[in-house]
C-alpha cells in the first residue's frame, strides 16, 4: 500500500461542513465594515467546503484555487489552512504545505492532525528525525491514533531504529486489528534482518486481512519464490500485478520503504519471463479499445 502522505482525513473534511458561521456585526462597531468582513469569511468557509468536497473525489486541481482563496477570505480558520496544507501535500508542493500547516498550527496548537501532517511533509523531504518529532507530538494529543503510530513507525524505520519501529507498528495494530499496512511493514523489517520465515508470517497475516492488498502479496511472492516455492510464488506475483501493476516498478517499491535486500530479490523476480508476460498482458489490456456496441 502506498504509504500515507498526509491525506486529508474525512474527519477534517466533515468538520468543514460544520464550521460555525462568522458572527454578525455588533451594534457598537462600524456596522458596514464588520458586515463586509463577516460576509467575506462566510464566503471563504463556503469555498473551503467546496474544496473539501472536491478533495474527497481527488479533484485537487479544482480544489486548490478554492482553498487558496478561502485562506485569504477566512485567514483565522485553522481548518482552512489545514485543508490547504493537505492539498499542497497531495500535489507534492511540500514547502507550501509546510507553510500552510504551520499557519494552521499557530492558530490551533492542539490539533493533532496538523502535527501528523507536518510529520508527513517532513518525511517526504527525508527529514526523518524532524518527522518523528512531529509524530511524537501529535501522539501526545491523540495517543491511540493508528495512522499516527504507523507514521512514527515509518520514521523510526528510516532512521534504522528497527525495534522502535516494530513497537509502533504493533501498537497501531493493537488500536486497529485490521490495519494491515503496519503488519506488512514488520515483514519488511524482518526480511531485511534475514528473518525470512518471520517476514512470510507477517505478509500472510496481512493478506488474511485484505486479500486484495497487492503489496504483501508481491512481497510474499518474492519470498516464496526465493525459498523454492516457485509455482506458488509466481502465481501470487501475477495476482499482485493484476491488482496493482505499480508494484512492478522498483522505484515505487522503494518509495513504499522496501529495503535493499527485498528490492534486489524483487528485481530478479520481476524480470522472470512469466512475470514479464503478465505485465505485457496487463499493458495490452489497458491500451486495448473498448468494444463497440453492435448495431
Amino acid at each position: 500500500m502506498p504509504k500515507r502522505i498526509g491525506l486529508i482525513s474525512l474527519v477534517v473534511v466533515c468538520s468543514l461542513w460544520s464550521m460555525p458561521k462568522a458572527a454578525d456585526a455588533q451594534a457598537l462597531v462600524p456596522h458596514t465594515l464588520q458586515l463586509d468582513t463577516a460576509k467575506l469569511e462566510r464566503q471563504g468557509l463556503s469555498l473551503a467546503q467546496e474544496a473539501a468536497q472536491l478533495a474527497q473525489f481527488q479533484q485537487y486541481e479544482m480544489a486548490m484555487p478554492r482553498a487558496r482563496l478561502a485562506s485569504q477570505l477566512a485567514p483565522k480558520s485553522d481548518k482552512v489552512w489545514f485543508l490547504l496544507g493537505g492539498l499542497y501535500l497531495q500535489t507534492k508542493e511540500i514547502d507550501s504545505a509546510i507553510a500552510a500547516l504551520k499557519k494552521a498550527q499557530s492558530l490551533n496548537p492542539k490539533n493533532g492532525d496538523v502535527l501528523f501532517a507536518l510529520g508527513s511533509a517532513n518525511f517526504q523531504q527525508k527529514k526523518y528525525q524532524v518527522a518523528a518529532s512531529y509524530f511524537q507530538e501529535g501522539l501526545k494529543l491523540k495517543p491511540n491514533n493508528p495512522e499516527g503510530l504507523f507514521d512514527l513507525g515509518n520514521a523510526y524505520y528510516m532512521l534504522g531504529r528497527f525495534p522502535d519501529a516494530i513497537a509502533q507498528y504493533n501498537q497501531a495494530v493493537t488500536q486497529d486489528k485490521k490495519f494491515w499496512p503496519a503488519i506488512n511493514n514488520i515483514g519488511l523489517i524482518k526480511y531485511e534482518q534475514g528473518d525470512i520465515p518471520g517476514a512470510i508470517q507477517q505478509w500472510q497475516a496481512a493478506i488474511a486481512i485484505d486479500k486484495q492488498a497487492a503489496e504483501p502479496l508481491l512481497a510474499l511472492a518474492v519470498a516464496l519464490y526465493n525459498k523454492g516455492d516457485r509455482q506458488q510464488g509466481l502465481a501470487m506475483g501475477e495476482t499482485a500485478i493484476r491488482i496493482d501493476d505499480r508494484y512492478a516498478d522498483l522505484e515505487f517499491l522503494k518509495e513504499n520503504l522496501w529495503g535493499d535486500r527485498l528490492l534486489a530479490d524483487a528485481k530478479k523476480f520481476l524480470e522472470l519471463p512469466r512475470i514479464q508476460a503478465t505485465l505485457q498482458q496487463r499493458g495490452e489490456s489497458t491500451l486495448s479499445p473498448m468494444p463497440q456496441p453492435t448495431q
